[in-house]
């Protein structure tokens, strides 16, 4: 019992990032009823922007001032390429049946991946990312590296500034209006089609911050890196209940502390010693997300959204 304070930590700092990237997943389903299964390699790419604006700047420039304009390009990349996926790959399927987007998403999804595979240089082996230097901070019993710090800052203050738009400015209200009924809320002025690039824009975005994250902590970012991550970003959108923003963000601290804790303690339990490590933690976060589908299938605070099929 004495690693569960460092357990918690870590379940704590995974799912931060798992309920960022999974706001995204939400917000586009929330509103338009897509599964962007392209999301996980947006989140890829927010990563190589990231490292690219790093490798443009000048070798000894310090990453504690590197890293704003690191955030700025790794946005700027993912959400270029969100916004381009909606206007051209997603949006003349808005009327279309449901499969149609569903696999266009999961076409998108391999292409990113291959594209960066293909052109970013010596993008066929994992390139490292740049760490901060220094002793690790101890927190309540636990150590926590410099790098997961970043996370731990952004996480609340991406979910606060998000819940302050949507809830008091005009455009997170007509978001709001939009979810509720599209075809309403444009009788009524609002601009739908702005209404979804906002919301793909503010998913990258989040997604992007996450992706400088993870790089921060694992030190490499890779042209797969977001397959599996955004399937468990995913998984987390579903468990907070599918639409719901901060459900996302539960969703994913959820599936990270069951999964850190899993890793940890599995492999305590007589007869379960093979089940336990780092190679089951996939295997178990998606058996929690089938506990919670069969217990509670709206998810854990429910879906904020009606089911327009």
């Amino acid at each position: 019992m004495h690693q569960l304070p460092q357990q918690l930590a870590n379940g704590i700092i995974l799912g931060a990032m798992y309920g960022l990237i999974a706001i995204g997943y939400t917000m586009v389903y929330g509103i338009v009823q897509l599964i962007n299964f392209a999301h996980g390699e947006i989140f890829m790419i927010g990563g190589f922007g990231a490292l690219t604006v790093h490798l443009a700047l000048p070798a000894a420039t310090p990453l504690l001032l590197a890293l704003p304009l690191m955030i700025a390009g790794g946005i700027t990349a993912a959400v270029a390429i969100a916004v381009t996926a909606e206007r051209f790959a997603y949006r003349p399927l808005r009327g279309a049946p449901r499969l149609a987007p569903l696999i266009t998403a999961i076409g998108l999804s391999i292409a990113l991946q291959q594209a960066v595979w293909k052109w970013y240089p010596d993008a066929k082996k994992a390139r490292v990312f740049p760490q901060f230097t220094g002793d690790s901070l101890h927190l309540l019993g636990a150590t926590v590296q410099r790098g997961e710090l970043f996370l731990l800052i952004a996480a609340p203050l991406c979910m606060t500034a998000l819940g302050l738009f949507v809830s008091r400015t005009r455009t997170g209200r007509g978001m709001q209006a939009t979810a509720q009924d599209p075809d309403t809320a444009r009788l009524m002025g609002i601009d739908t089609d702005r209404i979804i690039v906002i919301a793909f824009t503010i998913g990258a975005a989040f997604a992007a911050v996450a992706a400088v994250a993870h790089g921060l902590k694992y030190g490499q970012v890779d042209f797969r890196m977001g397959f599996i991550t955004g399937l468990k970003a995913f998984t987390a959108a579903v468990l907070g209940g599918i639409g719901n923003i901060y459900g996302a963000m539960l969703g994913g601290l959820v599936l990270g502390i069951a999964e850190a804790l899993a890793t940890g303690y599995i492999d305590h339990i007589p007869g379960m010693a093979q089940f336990g490590g780092g190679s089951w933690k996939d295997v178990w976060a998606f058996v929690l997300l089938i506990l919670v589908l069969l217990l509670r299938p709206q998810g854990l605070l429910g879906e904020r959204v009606a089911d327009r099929a």
